[in-house]
């Protein structure tokens, strides 16, 4: 007997995150290892995670310099992960390890928000929860709400979104929707997008020189979004929705690498913003030599000190 007949259907080959199978079974990669929260040695930065959504059972993850002395009001910082809106979580290593050394760095406190994946949750779930996550953050403004380190140490006249690929898709439009819907004692400073996950129909820069590339990120964007209506989707090109001059913050930083076919949407993004009737400040940091994400396969590499240092001053530049 043929034992390749047995073997499960792929439907689905997502590799190397993830693959789907004819019975339906999602098996994911990477970016499934979780570690707990806790006081790291390294940074003297502690962490907790909270829940914040009972109906989906989500939490956040809290960090803050265990140097913080009562009547200290810290920037905040929200932070979104990335993995294409279908792996890794809040409370992976990947990201525990990026945001202890940038807490510690910038002196912040920082809120890392896990929400649902595709394909099992399609788009647009991970932005509903994150707007959800928002709104909880914010429930804490008045200093009344359900997490003391909120109430006592966040400065909600400072807030920062950011996120890594598809965290930094979504910080982009938290960033719009704040824009539109405010939320009260909630002030967006800036939003920092690192590698951000933004794609189009019609390629910009270098892209049309890589199409196998072009293809497997539109196969990606269809996965996680079933119902697109394809890479022109507003959610996927920000430029084919609300006008950019509606973001709802003052600054942005954009962190693109060199050598990453996302770089140059990263780069027309930067030039749209600035062309745009928005009116804040806009930075672009390029990484030589990087790819996609390097910092956080790599985050002791000189380049990715360098970055961390470049987003630990964008969330400190209008301290007094």
């Amino acid at each position: 007997m043929d034992s390749s007949s047995t073997l499960p259907e792929i439907t689905v080959d997502a590799s190397p995150m993830l693959r789907l199978y004819k019975d339906g079974r999602i098996e994911r990669l990477m970016g499934t290892e979780v570690v707990p929260p806790g006081l790291d040695p390294k940074t003297n930065v502690d962490s907790k995670d909270v829940l914040y959504s009972p109906e989906n059972g989500l939490s956040n993850r809290l960090y803050i310099p265990k140097t913080t002395n009562p009547g200290d009001k810290l920037p905040l910082l929200i932070y979104f992960h990335g993995g294409a809106f279908c792996i890794e979580t809040a409370f992976s290593p990947t990201y525990h390890n990026y945001l202890n050394p940038l807490v510690a760095e910038a002196n912040i406190i920082a809120v890392s928000v896990d929400y649902r994946r595709a394909p099992e949750h399609p788009i647009p779930a991970a932005y509903d929860d994150s707007w959800t996550a928002l709104k909880w953050i914010a429930s804490h403004s008045g200093g009344n709400g359900p997490e003391n380190w909120l109430n006592s140490y966040a400065d909600f006249g400072k807030v920062f979104f950011a996120g890594d690929s598809a965290g930094a898709n979504i910080s982009h439009h938290m960033a719009m929707r704040i824009g539109k819907e405010k939320l009260e004692g909630f002030t967006v400073t800036g939003i920092n997008l690192t590698h951000p996950y933004f794609w189009g129909t019609e390629p910009v820069g270098d892209e049309i020189k890589d199409l196998a590339a072009r293809e497997k990120i539109e196969r990606l964007w269809r996965f996680a979004s079933p119902g697109t209506s394809g890479c022109d989707d507003p959610w996927m090109n920000p430029l084919k929705g609300p006008d950019l001059a509606g973001l709802g913050c003052s600054r942005v930083l954009v962190c693109v690498a060199d050598k990453d076919i996302q770089k140059h949407r990263g780069c027309y993004y930067y030039e749209k913003l600035k062309e745009s009737a928005w009116g804040g400040e806009i930075e672009i940091m390029e990484s030589e030599g990087e790819n996609h994400v390097f910092h956080l396969f790599n985050p002791t590499c000189e380049n990715a000190v360098a970055m961390l240092k470049r987003v630990a001053s964008f969330l400190n530049q209008d301290k007094a």
